[in-house]
Order: structure tokens, then C-alpha cells, then sequence
């Protein structure tokens, strides 16, 4: 994949007060260049318990491969459901969305599923949801 047609890619986990934060610290890393600057809010949830949102905006196009490459381990099937379901997960604005599993990644694997946000800003021209899911296709079916 010699160029990257995002913009940026924002990844983002939440760690509640039952989660060990170095653990969804490292669940984060996965996807990311070794020594990648994580970003670390905290916040108080409804009860009053803590939670602390876990971020990392990737905009160079090396480290952004980083992180296509990452989802390049995806099984198959859920590689082709991605495909298959573009329509749905790319926006009016040309963003790309899709979650991964948490506690998968902090095994080392990606995986489908919930607790680690991706939002990628697809480049697109026309700036439309049509290019911007071909463009989001070619690179998947890339990886």
C-alpha cells in the first residue's frame, strides 16, 4: 500500500473503574507504533465513578499503515463483513467507523467487537460517501 487515503485516524477506549487502566492502555497499543503518544482523560460517570477515555490521533501516513496493517490481521470473515457492510459504517462526512474487540487486542489480537473505537477520516474527491467508500473499500480489500 504505497499511499494511505486517510486523513487521520482517531482511536479511542473507554476504562471504567472495574478495568485496570494499564491493561486497556496496552489493549490501545495493539494498534499502534511502538512509543505512540496516548492521550488520557478523566472523566466521572453517572454514579460517580471513574472513567478514563484513552486516545490517539494518527496522522502520519507511516504510522497510519501501522495501523491498517493491524487491521489487516482480522479473520477473513469479518474482513469480508467489513466490506460488506461499508455503506453503513462510512458517513455523509466521509468517516469511516468501526469498533474492536478490548480485551481481544490486549491479547495481541484484532478482532470485531466492542470497546476500542476507530474513526478514520477517509480522503475523498468529490468529497462524497460514494467516493469516500471506494476509497475505504481499495484499502481494505487491500490489507
Amino acid at each position: 500500500m504505497s499511499s494511505v487515503p486517510f486523513h487521520y485516524i482517531d482511536l479511542r477506549a473507554f476504562c471504567y473503574a472495574t478495568e485496570d487502566e494499564k491493561r486497556v492502555t496496552e489493549a490501545l497499543r495493539t494498534l499502534l507504533p511502538e512509543e505512540f503518544d496516548i492521550q488520557r482523560m478523566e472523566n466521572e460517570g453517572h454514579h460517580g465513578d471513574r472513567i478514563v477515555v484513552l486516545s490517539a490521533r494518527v496522522e502520519n501516513a507511516d504510522d497510519m499503515r501501522v495501523v491498517l496493517d493491524q487491521l489487516g490481521e482480522l479473520p477473513a470473515e469479518q474482513r469480508q463483513r467489513l466490506l460488506d457492510e461499508l455503506d453503513e459504517r462510512v458517513t455523509d462526512n466521509t468517516e469511516l467507523f468501526l469498533t474492536l474487540e478490548k480485551q481481544a487486542a490486549f491479547g495481541g489480537d484484532v478482532r470485531l467487537g466492542d470497546g476500542i473505537t476507530i474513526r478514520a477520516k477517509v480522503e475523498a474527491y468529490p468529497a462524497t460517501k460514494e467516493a469516500a467508500v471506494e476509497n475505504a473499500r481499495d484499502v481494505l480489500e487491500s490489507l
